[in-house]
């Protein structure tokens, strides 16, 4: 599109990529450059502020927070290069369009950019949800004026994350650990991880049984002859299942009213019910219909890509992001499920070609969306263009990770526009009566799809993995009331009740969008923001919480539990809106928020209560630091009361001695108190924090165990546990346990057996002395500096000196093994499309492609790991690229000095790494000069961008 003769126009838009593909689509007299993204924000800590502003009170926060929440913004030193090219093309130009992203974080940055450019020439908006020719033309032909109410909305935005991450972090600082985090979003995040994590911990499992019955009909037509119901009924009282269980203790709900079977019940019955005539007592049968599932908004497409893909939120975003900037999709930060009209012709349009005109329905589809404050105007998450490119069109263009996301959006994009599926469902009830006269309902139901409509395009994943497929059917035979049966077969079954299942990062982000928390743009970043602060950590696909995490949101449920309300926080995210949408003023909704004005707009709780300000200084003292960092699991059979401590060296276990009294701890101190300890192991989730390995953990993690008194020494045998694993102790004399003993079922007599190693053998004919002992790499004899291994353990205590000797005088194998198979051999990866094995290493079993390996992670097993799970292990060990190799320094040339100094010096690089060795945390390896302490920055209080 040519410009107006004469004309230079510059379009600063965000990415490189994006002005790459931007600038093909305008003519000449445009210059397309990029800003990087944000070019300023808030000080991220001391250095970054102005030395003009550094005596202010308010520089700490960036906020003046006493003269209208003034914010203190400054250019990103990594900024400052292109800041300054972008001012110097501003010169020489006519006309700029500003072509940030359509939502309101690109509106901010066209402010800020308008704001450090200080432009001498006209400035416009420019707008468009996707980067195709016929977009960016009508883009630049309709421009508009900067929305200030959008960008006041995400100032105030930023602003309330900053007082709220500066003011809440500090306490975790001094009450929990240093350089923790607190964030308006991020902490709501991590309770609702930490939430589900207890319920499980809380959660006590039940049996209960029933039958599965295999029925055959004498004559079934065209349908199958067997199909399977399940034992529902006794007597008209209905058989409990899962449901009926309560959940913290195992026991059936209070008023169930349910058949509670036991595993002699259910066998006993079945046994009874054997060789009894089976009758259908009822059939219903009612049409089924399937309307698809609205287009992809942002929280919808991160929920389907880790379902479908395995892809994380940050790796779905990054993904469509190329797309978007490349052409391929539209703007991908979306909570709108809204089509355009050419869009829904085009989709229309292509369903025709694929599927036929009986799969496109008389009128197109409109879908309303569920999100609160939705922004209704903008448009899902579509393939780009007029006409959209098939996922064969664009395979030779894409990377498999883009191909694979482009697919998923296109088929849904597709699938929307499709007719219903339909069919139809049938539900049978069968009764038999046992040979004790008992009245057994047997249930079945089945499904028959007769036209799949939309789901010949795409059918939507569940969070649950034992789900059925929404286009699966189920066939039965053509019953009528009355009609007898035989029973094939009857298999009393049992079942036990699962705790609720861990969050993923997909129903995480489903289960903030449900309570109003976050918007399209941060979902992603609160999912890394958790991970990287260490209050989650990810299992396959399950998010975990730390005890960290435990205790961050122990202090915050106790002492100021509005800050991570859920509904508090959706508030501000409608108050935000109302910003956003003119309706409010950004400064009465901070000034409510944080000092505690009743007058704007803003919480009234927290108004009431002084504002945020007031609440986190008040109060500080009336935290007990070690109540906070105490997380109570149970009380043990002998009355202790067992605890998680969280230490600044990390998590360990602790329980008191019966009649002892804990001694309370210092502010920030470990101790305090008596009692065993026990280290919890990395990896260790909460939920496995059973009595049963507690125990197990006391065992092997400092607590001892005395086995007896040694009969020759008198002295006590201690079982005790190390650095190493756990050994047997008696005066100076120990052994480490064998690989095929353990802790809990060592006996007296192998203890002896385990400290009479190293067991001298006898002496060879030149004197020297023979030894048989137990090795890091197995048992084995000794004669001087020679070694052979023996072929068993047992050996040690049986090898006698002629047979000893015999293995010494033999010469070592020196072949290699061949090499071992591998452990399992899993399919192909389905991000790389290479074979994955799991092989067995020097370090336990680790998963491969043959060019990069990952470890099996603890709880982890070879049989129970699936290919999804050892794709993603294998994605994050690429991601981490390859560990730097270790170079051996470069020996310098030996100075001479004098001896004194030489010794001061070790002395001090001795001191030195005493003093590194004490520190609390690590520091981070740069130069720095020292500052006296009072002169020190203000520690960083890093906060998640929501």
């Amino acid at each position: 599109m040519p410009s107006n003769a004469g004309t230079t126009r510059l379009v600063i838009v965000e990415s490189p990529a994006k002005a790459k593909t931007i600038s093909g689509y305008l003519g000449p007299g445009y210059v397309v450059e990029a800003s990087f993204g944000h070019v300023r924000d808030l000080p991220r800590n001391a250095a970054d502020v102005p030395a003009k502003y550094k005596g202010e009170s308010w520089a700490r926060l960036g906020v003046d927070v006493d003269n209208g929440f003034h914010a203190l913004y400054v250019v990103s030193a990594d900024r400052k290069q292109q800041i300054s090219k972008l001012v110097k093309l501003a010169k020489e130009v006519d006309e700029i369009f500003l072509a940030t992203d359509e939502d309101r974080e690109g509106e901010a940055i066209a402010w800020h950019l308008v704001e450090t450019l200080k432009p001498k020439v006209p400035v416009k908006r420019m707008v468009f949800h996707e980067i195709t020719k016929p977009a960016i033309q009508a883009a630049v032909a309709n421009p508009r004026e900067i929305d200030r109410d959008l960008v006041d909305a995400q100032e105030a935005r930023r602003i309330l994350d900053r007082l709220y991450g500066y003011e809440v972090s500090p306490v975790l600082w001094k009450k929990v650990m240093p350089k923790l985090s607190a964030g308006r979003v991020q902490s709501v995040a991590t309770r609702i991880v930490v939430e589900r994590e207890r319920q499980r911990m809380a959660f006590r499992t039940a049996e209960y049984w029933d039958i599965l019955a295999t029925l055959a009909v004498a004559d079934a037509g065209e349908g199958p002859r067997n199909f399977n119901a399940t034992l529902v009924a006794l007597n008209g009282d209905r058989i409990a299942t899962g449901k009926d269980f309560e959940p913290t203790t195992g026991r059936v709900k209070a008023g169930a009213g349910v058949v509670h079977l036991d595993s002699g019940g259910a066998r006993g019955l079945a046994a009874r019910l054997e060789g009894r005539p089976f009758t259908v007592t009822r059939v219903e049968e009612k049409p089924y219909r399937r309307r698809p599932y609205a287009p992809f908004i942002t929280s919808t497409l991160q929920q389907e890509a880790a379902r479908k893909l395995r892809f994380s939120s940050q790796q779905t975003m990054r993904t469509a992001q190329r797309l978007y900037e490349n052409g391929y999709i539209t703007y991908m930060r979306t909570d709108s499920v809204n089509l355009s009209e050419t869009a829904i012709t085009a989709a229309r349009r292509q369903i025709v070609e694929l599927y036929g005109e009986r799969s496109v329905p008389p009128e197109p589809r409109r879908y309303t969306g569920k999100v609160k404050n939705a922004q209704e105007a903008h448009e899902a998450i579509r393939p780009a263009g007029d006409n959209f490119r098939t996922p064969g069109d664009v395979a030779k263009e894409l990377s498999a990770e883009e191909f694979k996301l482009y697919e998923l959006i296109w088929r849904r994009t597709i699938a929307s526009q499709m007719t219903d599926a339909v069919g139809s469902s049938v539900s049978v009830r069968i009764r038999a009566v046992s040979s004790a006269q008992e009245e057994a309902d047997f249930g079945a139901t089945g499904k028959t799809i007769t036209d799949p409509g939309f789901l010949r395009a795409y059918v939507e994943s569940s969070d649950d993995e034992n789900a059925e497929a929404e286009d699966a059917e189920r066939r039965l035979p053509n019953l009528v009331k009355g009609q007898p049966l035989t029973a094939d077969e009857l298999a009393a079954q049992g079942h036990h009740t699962q705790p609720p299942s861990r969050y993923t990062e997909a129903s995480l982000v489903k289960a903030l969008e449900e309570l109003g928390i976050g918007r399209p743009s941060t979902y992603a970043s609160i999912m890394q923001t958790i991970q990287d602060r260490g209050y989650v950590t990810k299992r396959g696909q399950a998010m975990i919480p730390t005890f960290l995490a435990f205790a961050v949101i122990g202090l915050l449920e106790r002492h100021y539990p509005r800050l991570i309300d859920y509904d508090f926080t959706a508030s501000m995210e409608n108050e935000l809106d109302e910003i956003a949408g003119g309706d409010h003023a950004a400064v009465d909704f901070l000034t409510a928020f944080y000092f505690g004005s009743a007058n704007g707009a803003g919480d009234q709780d927290i108004a009431r209560s002084g504002g945020l300000k007031k609440l986190v200084t008040e109060n500080l003292n009336e935290i007990d630091a070690r109540s906070v960092n105490s997380i109570p699991l149970f009380t043990d059979d002998e009355g202790r009361e067992v605890v998680v401590r969280v230490g600044r060296y990390g998590p360990y276990l602790q329980r008191a001695v019966p009649g002892e009294q804990q001694a309370p701890a210092a502010e920030g101190e470990e101790g305090g108190g008596q009692g065993d300890r026990a280290p919890i192991p990395e990896g260790l989730a909460p939920d496995e924090l059973t009595p049963e390995k507690v125990h197990e953990l006391f065992l092997g993690g400092g607590g001892e165990r005395k086995l007896g008194d040694d009969p020759a020494t008198g002295e006590p045998i201690l079982l005790k546990s190390g650095r190493f694993g756990p050994y047997v102790a008696s005066g100076e004399r120990k052994s480490s346990l064998l690989r095929s003993q353990s802790p809990d079922s060592l006996t007296f007599d192998e203890a002896l057996k385990l400290l009479s190693l190293p067991r001298l053998i006898g002496a060879a004919p030149d004197g020297t002395e023979v030894f048989a002992n137990n090795g890091r790499y197995g048992p084995y004899v000794k004669q001087g500096d020679e070694f052979r291994s023996l072929d068993s353990e047992e050996k040690m205590f049986t090898v006698t000196l002629d047979e000893a000797l015999a293995l010494l005088a033999a010469p070592k194998a020196r072949q290699r093994r061949a090499a071992a198979p591998p452990l399992r051999e899993m399919g192909v990866d389905p991000l790389t499309e290479k074979p994955l094995v799991i092989k067995d290493g020097r370090f336990g079993p680790y998963v491969t492609d043959g060019e990069t390996n990952a470890s099996l992670r603890r709880g982890q097993t070879p049989e129970a790991l699936s290919i999804e799970e050892a794709s993603e292990m294998l994605a994050e060990k690429r991601a981490k690229g390859p560990a730097p190799k270790k170079t051996a320094a470069k020996k310098a040339p030996a100075k001479k000095a004098p001896a004194k100094k030489a010794t001061a010096a070790k002395k001090t690089a001795a001191a030195t790494k005493s003093t590194a060795a004490k520190k609390t945390t690590t520091a981070k390896a740069t130069t720095a000069r020292k500052t006296p302490a009072k002169k020190a920055a203000p520690r960083k209080a890093t906060t998640s961008p929501d």
